[in-house]
């Protein structure tokens, strides 16, 4: 466990004119080591989801930002879902109040900033992603709907 408090990683946004904050919020998936650790079994966690704690370290590798959303995955490492399965998550937020628009799984965690572009009237966002466990590295597209 790090030796601070939780969350281990957010996204800000800042009024770029004023320098305000306007949100702040936890982002990445807890690591299954901090979901199922022990010392955290009864703690009080002011609020904050113990499945969104955040990773330390080097977690952040790039986000995307349209004219509605910020756009950015998990960047440290894959966690294990109840059936199972290992994924990392591309999280949409509203950029204006951080609220979340959508998540989808990715077979690993980002590890290059997502970029999108439109082909034929559809949008389209791609990430770099990495899992030893997954094979290696690839890049993996998704439809906007």
């Amino acid at each position: 466990m790090p030796l601070v408090k939780p969350p281990y990683d957010r996204i800000t946004a800042y009024d770029m004119v004023s320098g305000d904050m306007l949100w702040q919020k936890a982002h990445s998936s807890s690591s299954d080591a901090m979901r199922n650790n022990a010392a955290l079994k009864g703690v009080d966690l002011k609020g904050l989801d113990i499945n969104r704690l955040g990773a330390s370290g080097r977690i952040f590798i790039g986000t995307l930002v349209t004219k509605n959303m910020v756009i950015a995955g998990d960047g440290g490492g894959v966690h294990t879902e109840p059936s199972g399965e290992r994924v990392a998550f591309l999280r949409a937020y509203d950029k204006a109040t951080g609220a979340d628009l959508g998540t989808v799984s990715m077979p690993g965690h980002q590890t290059g900033g997502p970029m999108t572009y439109m082909v034929n009237g559809k949008q389209y966002i791609t990430v770099s992603i990495s899992d030893a466990a997954a094979g290696g590295s690839a890049l993996v597209t998704y439809a906007l709907p």
